[in-house]
């Protein structure tokens, strides 16, 4: 006879030994692009419509192009976490795998990018 506890339950982080962890990873994105957004819409607002000098000069400052590096990073980041959810429920077998795999490659690679474009500008 196999008799949980409450906490052993809490701790045996269910069938797949992540959900508590991929939960959590979700929440704490969410936390961080709640205020990253509108940092990033009014540090992108300040730089719009600027002429090409004037967007590099503004995104050389410190502030906007963290503010940039980390938007990138963590929208990618949370980004991956609901698209891998969604592949997990509605896709199965080999294809899921596979997806699963394409989709964490182009989050990085976007996150990569970005990131990329942003700091060749602020170095």
């Amino acid at each position: 006879m196999n008799i949980l506890t409450a906490r052993k339950r809490a701790q045996g982080l269910g069938s797949a030994k992540s959900g508590t962890e991929h939960h959590w990873s979700m929440i704490v994105t969410s936390v961080g692009l709640i205020v990253l957004i509108p940092a990033f819409v009014f540090t992108f607002g300040q730089a719009l419509g600027g002429t090409h000098e004037e967007v590099i000069a503004y995104y050389q400052r410190p502030f906007p192009a963290i503010v940039a590096i980390l938007t990138f990073l963590v929208g990618f980041i949370h980004f991956r976490g609901g698209v891998q959810t969604m592949i997990e429920d509605y896709v199965h077998g080999l294809l899921e795998k596979v997806l699963i795999v394409a989709m964490i490659c182009l989050s990085y690679a976007a996150a990569a990018t970005g990131i990329f474009a942003v700091a060749k500008i602020a170095l």
